[in-house]
């Protein structure tokens, strides 16, 4: 219903849903009446479909006044239901047949919110069946019952600790007990279990807060809802699962930081069948000094070493900075004779619209700007790649080196470094475009005096800071700016140059590691995903709002150059982002099933990681999910999957147990449930 009216078929609509309530009414009436009677008859009719009732007298007219009264009523209701239909569809990308009602709202909110609708409007939580939850309750309240009676240890009993136990919730969504491991839900992070809890008080950020209680002597029961049984991959295709090394594993003076533990946690992984790992190549290490002086000592150290297990490694070329992003808890700066460069021509680094610069890693504008000591930024990137072809030539040949993942951007990623924290940037801002260095502005010009529009050689004055919102701009907001005539042209040499940047870069990168896998990242900017305007992937380099495909441009050139694309937040759930910022209309599923869609149409491999720390089973079957697709007709799935990072709480035994499980699945064997 895209527009109200009061035309002569809204008006027959509206006179004929009238006279189906009058219909009703008296049909109701009448049913009453023939039930205090004792009898009813009906018939229906032979034309008309109408239905007559007998032995109750003639029909009752309604008042003309009472009539008119319920067609304004229904024309206020139509004119409401219309608005919100008007909303959701703008606004939420809600896909709403023209002419829904309010019945179609509803049942969109709550399939939104994780429901399940039927057609016939039974409703029930996605996590549960209508008819099973009840039973699978029962049996574990039996269970559990029977090992209190029998005097086991509490401690024997999964899922109950001792008395003065505590329940913890920590920041891996799981629940663990003191001493006893409580396995984390199938579905949604939190221990679907029957637990006993000793009588000190309950974690207040607990999962379990806000569960109904019992109380059984000194001990609390816990009444949680019933596991759902999980989806089966025994049998599924082998997907070879890869751990990424800690940042700090090579330290400043590239040495080996603890060869001897980690070569034990090595084994570890070994040991569960972990086929390889990933380590960050930092340039700011390798050529800290001097240019064109490497220093690859810790890294041979470490190929050693995983020569010695038999496991697979994957290398990163990391041009950028480590340090003030998510995850990044050393600090590894570009090369000093670059920062030397930089105090003198603060232009080589990407500069927001207050002229703040960001050291994270070269502005592309410097790609082919001889700025650095009379080299370009991709002679630089293409000597640091060679000499490290050179230097691991026995590593390549013999196999051990299996893919090299090429560093295009901020964190590895093709993407403008548009959301730093640096600069006060905090989630879920839009963000800043970072095209003020002189290098880009000068293509800016060029781009404008070549449309015939000098005038738009300059970036938007209207898109708001770092913590706006959409809407809180004229660029961003509904209809603004950013799909008009200049918007278009803007957001267009500006995606342009992030595709120009990683085409290049690859080209150069499939040079220097012929016959080798090249891998290129991917950011997941899945933030105001389900605005207009996509704020948050404009600024970051991806035109895709809702009206263009921002991803195409780029899968065509991984295709080009035959490179594997790497998609992060793979453990990422829709309804998890809505708990903590729901006015960030954030939607990480749609944007990862749009890329895998974009990459797939190419017929290019594609590859995952995990954006966040994960340990629970919960995150696990997300991924799973991700990367061995349900009853897809084509059979595809991921090539590999990278798990961030090796930790000492991953090697937790609990957290270890999981991992080990989540291992056995993406290489299609059977596990036992525990």
């Amino acid at each position: 219903m895209d527009k109200l009216g009061d035309t002569s078929e809204e008006d027959m609509d509206m006179d004929m849903e009238v006279k189906e309530e009058e219909e009703d009414d008296e049909r109701s009436r009448a049913i009453e009446a023939a039930e205090i009677g004792g009898r009813f008859f009906e018939q229906e009719a032979a034309f008309g479909g109408q239905i007559q009732i007998h032995s109750l007298g003639p029909r009752r007219s309604r008042p003309k006044e009472e009539k008119e009264r319920t067609k304004l009523r229904e024309r206020h209701r139509r004119a409401i239901t219309a608005r919100i239909l008007a909303g959701l569809r703008r606004h939420g990308n809600y896909n709403l047949r023209v002419r829904a009602d309010i019945n179609d709202v509803i049942a969109a909110l709550a399939r939104e919110a994780g429901w399940v609708v039927l057609p016939d409007g039974t409703t029930f939580p996605s996590r549960s069946s209508p008819s099973s939850s009840q039973a699978g309750r029962s049996d574990e309240v039996a269970s559990l019952a029977a090992a209190v009676a029998s005097g086991q240890a509490m401690s024997s009993i999964r899922g109950v600790s001792p008395a003065g136990g505590e329940l913890h919730s920590g920041d891996y969504r799981q629940c663990r007990l003191k001493e006893v491991y409580t396995p984390p839900s199938v579905y949604d992070g939190r221990c679907r279990q029957r637990g006993i809890l000793g009588g000190e008080r309950c974690n207040e950020n607990s999962p379990l807060i806000g569960s109904s209680m019992e109380t059984t002597s000194d001990k609390h029961i816990i009444d949680l809802p019933p596991r759902m049984p999980e989806r089966d991959f025994a049998g599924t295709t082998y997907v070879p699962v890869f751990v990424m090394l800690p940042l700090g594993v090579i330290n400043m003076k590239c040495e080996l930081v603890d060869p001897e533990g980690l070569t034990k946690q090595l084994r570890i992984l070994k040991s569960v069948n972990v086929d390889g790992i990933v380590v960050h190549c930092w340039w700011g290490i390798v050529e800290a000094h001097a240019p064109l002086e490497y220093n690859w000592l810790g890294y041979k150290r470490l190929c050693q070493i995983v020569r010695e297990l038999k496991l697979k490694l994957q290398v990163v070329m990391s041009f950028h900075e480590c340090g003030g992003n998510n995850g990044d808890d050393i600090c590894i700066p570009l090369p000093h004779w670059v920062a030397e460069i930089g105090r003198s021509n603060p232009d080589i680094f990407f500069t927001d619209k207050e002229s703040r610069r960001n050291p994270e890693c070269l502005s592309w504008g410097t790609d082919k700007e001889r700025v650095l000591g009379g080299r370009t930024a991709l002679e630089v990137y293409f000597d640091y790649m060679r000499s490290f072809r050179v230097e691991f030539d026995e590593f390549f040949e013999d196999g051990e080196i299996s893919a090299v993942e090429v560093g295009l951007g901020p964190c590895g990623e093709l993407r403008y470094p548009s959301h730093p924290v640096r600069h006060g940037w905090r989630y879920p801002g839009i963000g800043e475009f970072q095209c003020y260095d002189r290098y880009m502005l000068r293509s800016l010009r060029k781009a404008a005096e070549a449309r015939g529009h000098s005038f738009w050689a300059r970036g938007p004055e209207n898109a708001g800071s770092y913590n706006s919102r959409p809407q809180e701009t004229l660029f961003f907001c509904d209809g603004g700016e950013y799909d008009g005539y200049y918007g278009r042209f803007f957001l267009s040499w500006y995606s342009q140059l992030l595709v120009d940047h990683a085409d290049l870069v690859l080209s150069l990168a499939k040079l220097a590691f012929e016959g080798t896998s090249i891998v290129s990242k991917i950011s997941g900017i899945h933030w105001w995903y389900k605005t207009a305007s996509h704020a948050a992937e404009l600024v970051a380099g991806f035109y895709n709002p809702c009206n263009r495909d921002g991803y195409s441009s780029i899968t065509a050139v991984l295709k080009r150059h035959n490179i594997t694309l790497n998609i992060s937040c793979s453990e990422m759930r829709t309804l998890d982002q809505h708990e903590g910022f729901l006015e960030a209309l954030a939607d990480p599923e749609g944007l990862v099933w749009q890329v895998l869609n974009a990459a797939w149409d190419v017929s290019i491999p594609v590859s995952s990681e995990n954006a966040f720390p994960c340990y629970d089973r919960d995150s696990y079957n997300k991924i799973l999910e991700n990367v061995k697709l349900l009853n897809d007709p084509d059979g595809r799935h991921l090539s590999s999957f990278t798990y961030l990072r090796l930790c000492p709480v991953l090697l937790e035994r609990c957290n270890f147990l999981e991992f080990e499980r989540f291992v056995k699945r993406m290489h299609g064997e059977a596990v036992l449930d525990f």
